[in-house]
């Protein structure tokens, strides 16, 4: 049985409340962080973990921290990016329900490894419950000394704070969280500069994933060579898979890094439905290129992903079965980028808007034949050509299922 960290306290009654995270070990890791290391120190212990950010792109975390500059009069900011849109994502939700404290933990850490005060939680507007539990959290850890002025009397200020946003997907990436935390709309900054320089109010920012802050405290508490024995060498830790779909078992799962595909499929969330075959697998929420069942056979991690020409994005895992029309997720995946487009890019905004209108026109049975042609066509114009990464989000998908499942389509179209 694979050992869980991030989710061991997942089940255990009341484990969101404080004196159960702390029965449990919780805040040892700010006690030894904040007493006997310096901020560097942290950092360096980060970085040798190999703790790669649980977001979606995969970048370093410690190595991140390390562009935020020291020195100078400026704040500096943390934002724990809690938006969670991408459709088949749904382990942040469960962190900040199940051990809010873990995540407070982590923020504290990396504040206190970067030299902040001051940190906010933007967490998606749909989350309320969610939101409440964390605020709750919050007040607990301040009733008790474990944030605000001097923290566990080690002399270090943090403040956190919990920022809703209204709902938009596209506040899922960096800079437009940014935006929108400012009170503005929410719409992409061009870079450079990048947020650990000019972030949040123009101070430079560190901005990382629930899932990413919260395995600092187990990095701090355990050391890195534990950490990176979770996982693997360059890409440490486990990950919560969240698999949803036709399987028997849908839910989240904590797996090692570096687990197949198929035994999170199988061995973890029970095979696909009885009665039911698969058909193909989106390995890391909708933005990621699906997998044929034939092409199952990879490990859940960003190297072995990226060389399936996939990637492991948010490790939401999403199972399709030989019933389901690939016409009809054509559908779902363009319906989906075309409505969270923020329109700020004219390739984004007019590609998907009318990559949508085709594919409705298929499945009213009206497809013209050239117009898978076409679709791919204005998706590979969106590539690379917008200021975030929601171009390619949204083309890379279409691009994979019109090349995988093109006979499929033409069939569809015809009849």
């Amino acid at each position: 049985m694979d050992e869980k960290i991030l989710t061991k306290l997942f089940g255990v009654k009341d484990s969101h409340k404080l004196e159960v995270y702390v029965r449990e070990g919780g805040y040892e890791a700010v006690q030894k962080a904040l007493k006997s290391m310096k901020p560097e120190d942290v950092m360096a212990e980060v970085k040798a973990a190999h703790l790669r950010g649980r977001g979606g792109a995969g970048f370093p975390a410690g190595v991140k921290w390390g562009f935020v500059p020291q020195g100078g009069d400026q704040p500096k900011y943390l934002c724990a990016n809690a938006d969670e849109g991408e459709p088949g994502t749904i382990k942040d939700r469960y962190i900040m329900t199940h051990n809010p404290h873990l995540l407070l933990e982590g923020i504290i850490i990396t504040s206190y490894g970067v030299g902040i005060h001051t940190a906010y939680i933007y967490i998606r507007g749909e989350y309320e419950h969610v939101a409440l539990r964390l605020e709750e959290a919050i007040a607990e850890a301040n009733r008790a000394g474990r944030l605000g002025k001097n923290i566990m009397n080690t002399g270090f200020d943090l403040e956190v704070y919990v920022h809703r946003g209204a709902g938009a997907y596209i506040c899922g990436e960096e800079t437009a969280l940014l935006e929108s935390l400012e009170g503005k709309r929410g719409n992409p900054r061009l870079k450079p500069p990048f947020p650990a320089s000019i972030g949040a109010f123009g101070c430079p920012t560190v901005i990382n994933n629930i899932e990413t802050l919260s395995n600092v405290p187990l990095i701090i508490k355990n050391g890195a060579k534990w950490f990176t024995k979770q996982g693997l060498p360059e890409d440490g830790g486990t990950r919560i898979c969240g698999v949803s779909g036709m399987v028997e078992k849908p839910g989240i799962y904590e797996c090692p890094v570096g687990t197949p595909l198929r035994d999170i499929i199988f061995k973890y969330a029970g095979g696909p439905k009885k009665g039911t075959t698969i058909k193909a697998v989106i390995p890391g929420g909708m933005s990621a290129p699906i997998l044929k069942a034939d092409e199952m056979d990879v490990t859940m991690n960003f190297d072995s992903l990226f060389e399936a020409k996939s990637m492991l994005g948010s490790a939401g895992v999403i199972v399709i079965d030989e019933g389901t029309s690939m016409l009809d997720v054509l559908y779902t995946v363009t319906k989906f980028y075309s409505h969270e487009s923020c329109g700020q890019c004219t390739p984004c905004r007019i590609g998907n808007a009318w990559i949508h209108k085709t594919v409705k026109r298929m499945t009213a049975g009206q497809g013209r034949p050239d117009d898978i042609d076409n679709i791919r066509r204005l998706a590979d114009q969106m590539l690379q050509k917008t200021l975030c990464p929601m171009g390619d989000a949204a083309a890379l998908p279409i691009l994979a299922i019109t090349e995988k499942f093109r006979s499929e389509l033409e069939t569809a179209v015809k009849k």
